[in-house]
């Protein structure tokens, strides 16, 4: 009977374990930088499924070791915080080393899959945007400053700069302006979170702009970002890298976005602040899809 149990019980382990190494990952961040690295790739040219699959593939490594970095160097404030005490590494199902291992092996096997398969300009940049995380954003700013996620948002708009090299073997200006439109979309993204999560950081000490400067100037630096994001939008189409289908959809999605951030500057509630978070996630992603339909139809 015990040899039966222990039979049964090897499988969910397993499951448990490798649960536990995908979730260090952070696989729900890394899909919208995926479609990102995707749909740049469409934009940027003709790339073979191979290459982009490639691409991805290198740029999931890279994200992945990243995410497991950061479990492992804030297991501390995760602890502490109660939508992330069940982290693999702060409820001690996985080892801090363990994790740290983990994390470093995943970017250096991106850096080799990506200068050995793609090119080594764009493995180049995906280190940069593995090492803007780790370092800049979790190490340095995280603890330190309540602009962590403006600055430290840069190594999150890495992925159309991999995406456009892994095409063209180069940059752009077209390249650099999806670059800035993720920058200036991360802070009221990050923002309208962080002001559902505000007793959680504070709980951690995580100097998060909700608890350093107060909700009400963190929804007015969410409308502030907005509107600035929304100007940033019209770049590309100013500097003729796209056209009307791009346009019709920037302005309307920025006036919806803008909009949204209105409403939770006066309301000042919980439900405007998870709606506005959850329109961010789609905002992107069907920005970026009218990109694809601007260039290819």
């Amino acid at each position: 009977m015990e040899a039966v149990r222990a039979a049964a019980a090897a499988p969910t382990g397993f499951r448990t374990v490798v649960s536990d190494y995908f979730e260090m990952t952070k696989p729900k961040v890394q899909s919208l930088l995926l479609f990102t690295t995707v749909t740049t790739m469409y934009v940027a040219g003709d790339p073979s499924v191979g290459l982009v699959l490639l691409t991805c593939l290198g740029g999931a490594l890279s994200a992945g070791g990243a995410g497991a970095v950061n479990h492992w160097f804030d297991r501390d404030l995760d602890a502490a915080m109660s939508r992330t005490a069940d982290r693999p590494v702060a409820s001690g199902r996985v080892a801090p080393r363990a994790a740290l291992l983990y994390g470093s092996g995943l970017g250096v096997a991106s850096v080799l899959l990506l200068s050995l398969t793609v090119n080594p300009f764009a493995a180049a940049l995906s280190a940069c945007g593995f090492l803007g995380y780790v370092f800049v954003y979790t190490v340095w700013l995280k603890r330190s400053t309540p602009q962590n996620i403006v600055i430290g948002g840069a190594a999150g708009a890495v992925p159309p700069l991999v995406a456009w090299a892994a095409v063209t073997g180069g940059l752009s200006g077209t390249a650099l302006y999806l670059f800035a439109i993720i920058f200036f979309w991360t802070p009221p993204h990050f923002w309208a979170l962080s002001l559902l999560m505000k007793d959680d950081y504070a709980k951690a000490g995580v100097p998060m702009l909700p608890v350093v400067r107060g909700e009400e100037e963190t929804r007015r630096q969410i409308l502030l970002y907005t509107i600035l994001l929304y100007a940033v939008t019209q770049l590309p189409f100013c500097a003729g890298a796209f056209g009307i289908t791009y346009l019709a959809v920037s302005v309307a999605l920025g006036a919806v976005f803008i909009a949204g951030a209105v409403v939770l500057c006066r309301r000042a509630d919980r439900r405007s602040a998870l709606r506005l978070y959850l329109f961010s996630l789609a905002y992107l992603a069907l920005l970026f899809a009218a990109m694809v339909a601007d260039v290819r139809l």
